[in-house]
């Protein structure tokens, strides 16, 4: 990486970030230079012999500062990457009811059974997994109380800093008065601090509307390189920041559906951002935080190799070029039918009743892409039996007509039932 004087050097970077060498990372808590003494509300500057730590941002106006990397734990289930993210500031835990089978929030719970007086330092989110899958709005408010006492247990903690109520929200609809009353009702028995939700799918409206509400204190949405030209997406992400809702990316890296193909265009990307001095996956993380209206971009990472790639991406300072970013379009322009946009509404209305095109391609993702293939089965299980029994039997040649994406959308579905049923 060359030297300039806006930007980290990476042997200067490396020399930063681990003074003491990996082990130091490895470290139990009890090291001398203790995770716990992370202040998350307040701007750190950290003694020079510490671990460089990762810039925070206001989160709206909850008034909470977060650092612009968060760690998302849907994979996670040992202590190691808890503690090494402490050291470099990432202090901000995404989990979920759901995630590793209940085992990303159990071992959350551990760590702080082990350290209980890193809770006041960290900011822990979590999400009611599944919750508005319930018949009635009184049911389904009913199980967000359930996921939320569970996830308290679980965690072995007194109150959860951002709760997602709704995890994965599909329409503004389901932001009702039920769960308005039991937001408020939440929060004053200090259970929760704050309260929002996640959206994989029809995002520009769903952001839009939340902005309006005045209850909603943050969204996680899936936002990357890809959104870039998405002008719903973008109108939304400036009604949220206008509104002072606080805006967390997921889904940074923009994977495709299909297989990790080494294609000449993933070639290309690769050696335009080697040239550059850092690799595409940070500069996918880059561009996201150099949009300054995005809180945090929060990535799933279970090993301490990639976090501290990411941790690199967030400290360097150099700014991508409007060439950087030209790339990164042609990029998605490329391989833009390999990747679903959640645009669910374009298929809902063609398919009529067929509701679940887009999470199958996100779960499709998950196996392909992540190599998550357990989550993957186990998602694509939770459809209703009658809507997997009409998938391969269905005509799928008016949504690929209306796609945006030009996915092909019958091909997909069916590989998705090969690997996932």
């Amino acid at each position: 990486m060359r030297k300039d004087h806006n930007k980290t050097d990476r042997r200067d970077f490396l020399k930063t970030m681990g003074a003491a060498g990996l082990g130091f990372v490895l470290s139990s808590s009890q090291a001398k230079a203790d995770p716990n003494t992370i202040e998350p509300n307040t701007p750190q500057k950290p003694p020079e012999h510490e671990f460089a730590r990762v810039p925070r941002r206001k989160l709206g106006k909850t008034g909470v500062e977060v650092p612009c990397l968060a760690l998302g734990t849907n994979r996670l289930d040992n202590q190691v990457i808890l503690r090494a993210a402490l050291k470099w500031g990432v202090n901000y835990w995404d989990t979920a009811n759901s995630y590793v089978g209940g085992n990303s929030e159990l071992n959350i719970g551990k760590y702080l059974s082990n350290n209980p007086q890193a809770r006041k330092k960290l900011f822990i989110v979590s999400k009611a997994s599944g919750a508005q899958k319930e018949a009635t709005a009184k049911a389904i408010v009913a199980k967000v109380e359930e996921r939320l006492q569970t996830s308290l247990k679980r965690m072995n903690t007194e109150y959860i800093d951002m709760y997602y109520g709704v995890h994965g929200l599909e329409d503004a609809e389901q932001l009702n008065d039920e769960l308005k009353q039991w937001v408020k009702n939440a929060k004053e028995r200090k259970l929760i601090r704050f309260f929002g939700f996640s959206t994989h799918k029809n995002m520009g409206q769903n952001l839009a509307a939340a902005a309006k509400l005045g209850w909603v204190d943050a969204i996680m949405m899936s936002c990357n390189f890809r959104f870039m030209q998405d002008d719903k997406l973008q109108a939304g992400i400036e009604a949220c920041h206008k509104a002072g809702v606080g805006l967390i990316a997921m889904k940074t890296l923009g994977f495709r559906t299909g297989h990790k193909v080494e294609t000449e265009e993933d070639k290309k990307l690769v050696s335009h951002f080697l040239q550059r001095g850092f690799t595409e996956v940070q500069a996918k993380i880059k561009v996201v935080l150099q949009d300054k209206r995005i809180s945090t971009a929060c990535v799933g990472m279970n090993d301490v190799a990639l976090l501290k790639t990411n941790v690199e991406a967030a400290l360097d300072k150099t700014e991508l070029t409007q060439r950087d970013l030209e790339a990164l379009k042609k990029y998605a322009d490329a391989t833009c039918s390999g990747y679903c946009a959640g645009c669910a509404h374009i298929c809902d209305r063609a398919l009529q009743g067929m509701t679940y095109v887009s999470d199958i391609m996100r779960y499709l993702m998950y196996y392909n892409a992540y190599d998550d293939k357990d989550r993957a089965r186990q998602l694509f299980a939770q459809i209703p039996g009658e809507v997997r029994n009409k998938l391969l039997s269905t005509d799928y040649s008016c949504a690929e007509a209306r796609c945006p994406q030009h996915l092909p959308i019958g091909r997909l579905i069916a590989e998705a039932v090969s690997r996932l049923a």
